[in-house]
């Protein structure tokens, strides 16, 4: 194994333990599995006080401190249904039940008004935005629609989109390839054969998601090369056991293989039915598109 295969591996046992790795962690700034421990009051009033204080509750905030913590709550409870549309936000009351300072409340406002999720006017307040407005490319909408009542919908949206993008990419990075980049897929390939012989799903998504995202980078194409974090944030999504998502598998691993082997060769044709045959090894993928033909 390569020297950074080895400390990839390792970096991401220690976050998985909670410990920092020596310097790696920066590098591969994946939250983890969402989901998992949140809560989504669907009222301002709950009756848990628990639930409407954002400074105890670390699950899902990534380290983002209240500010990042509000944001997150409140763009659940928007993209979930509990604050529908034209929902007015009062900031004095929101920082009352979660109990933070006027500026955090103020700051994650204009936060969610960058995502489109609420709009801010005189004389009429802020106020939360019909779905038409919101910025579905935004990766953190990607992953609040993939973990709530939307989630069969994302990730279907998500698998047609990865279809139209990355067979395109895949094979444009034919060509532009250079030594250092090629070494770096080939590590990613070997690191994740490695996290699935011993059954780590976290190495494996990590890996995954910067081959991915290298790939596009590299195609020659700069409107591309803005989509590889909505990709990112696709793979982080339905790798998780809510989405139903099937586990790696040696033919996904196979077809990653041989995507990095085409683009050593120059051979972008190959690169792109490489891509068209792993993107179809999911099921959701085949109902939505068709079989991949061979050039």
């Amino acid at each position: 194994m390569t020297t950074l295969a080895h400390t990839m591996m390792t970096a991401a046992r220690s976050a998985d333990s909670g410990l920092a790795g020596p310097g790696e962690l920066d590098r591969y700034p994946y939250g983890e599995v969402p989901g998992a421990d949140r809560v989504s009051p669907s009222v301002w009033d709950a009756t848990d006080p628990e639930l409407g204080r954002v400074g105890r509750r670390a699950a899902g905030s990534r380290g983002r401190g209240l500010h990042g913590q509000l944001v997150q709550q409140l763009g659940q409870m928007i993209v979930s249904g509990d604050l529908g549309a034209d929902r007015p936000l009062v900031p004095e009351e929101i920082g009352q039940r979660f109990e933070v300072s006027r500026t955090v409340v103020r700051e994650s406002l204009r936060v969610l008004e960058a995502k489109g999720l609420v709009s801010a006017r005189p004389n009429v307040g802020t106020r939360v935005r019909p779905v038409s407005d919101w910025n579905l490319l935004d990766p953190d909408i990607i992953e609040w629609r993939a973990f709530g009542p939307q989630r069969d919908n994302q990730r279907r949206e998500l698998s047609e989109l990865r279809w139209t993008i990355e067979p395109l990419a895949a094979r444009l990075a034919a060509g532009h390839g250079r030594p250092e980049v090629q070494q770096r897929l080939t590590d990613m390939v070997e690191i994740m054969g490695h996290a699935m012989g011993q059954g780590d799903a976290l190495t494996f998504s990590r890996a995954d998601a910067e081959f991915h995202s290298l790939l596009i980078q590299v195609a020659g194409n700069r409107m591309l090369e803005h989509l590889s974090g909505i990709v990112s944030a696709a793979l982080q999504v339905s790798g998780n056991p809510v989405t139903g998502c099937d586990r790696p598998t040696e033919a996904s691993l196979t077809h990653h293989a041989r995507i990095a082997e085409a683009l050593a060769e120059g051979d972008g044709s190959g690169a792109e039915t490489a891509m068209r045959q792993l993107l179809t090894v999911h099921p959701e993928v085949e109902r939505v598109v068709p079989a991949p033909r061979e050039h």
